[in-house]
């Protein structure tokens, strides 16, 4: 996909925060061609260290993480960060909808190449957007 289909995409700073790390260093290459910094973080209390340190523009988390789950990493974030939306990621599709009230959208992971970047552009900089699953 070229940048042109993407014309607002072109600088921000994304933090993801996954356990495991292929899948960080595969968003991270993906994010990074399209004009994004990326920071990555293995753990929740790792990404929360990052973002407290860096000023996020977003923030994308996996939803099952040993530890500190996606959903705890979502609510503390919004305390830490409450103006940067919050995309999760998860394997399963049936994520329960009182956790999807805690994030501004949900990409399903074998979705990730095709709907990450939809949902970066429709929630960079557009404020507060009501929860909406990119799973269609």
């Amino acid at each position: 996909m070229p940048l042109s289909t993407y014309p607002e995409l072109s600088s921000g700073l994304v933090l993801c925060i996954d356990d495991n790390q292929d899948v960080l260093e595969c968003e991270k290459a993906f994010l990074e061609t399209f004009g994004y910094t990326v920071l990555t973080a293995p753990s929740g209390s790792k990404g929360l260290e990052l973002a407290s340190a860096h000023s996020v523009d977003v923030v994308i988390v996996d939803y099952f993480m040993p530890g500190m789950s996606g959903p705890e990493v979502a609510i503390e974030m919004r305390r830490l960060r409450p103006q940067a939306p919050i995309i999760m990621l998860s394997g399963a599709v049936d994520v329960p909808e009182q956790v999807l009230k805690w994030v501004d959208a949900f990409v399903a992971k074998d979705r990730l190449a095709s709907q990450l970047l939809s949902a970066i552009a429709q929630l960079h900089g557009c404020g507060s957007i009501p929860p909406r699953s990119y799973n269609a």
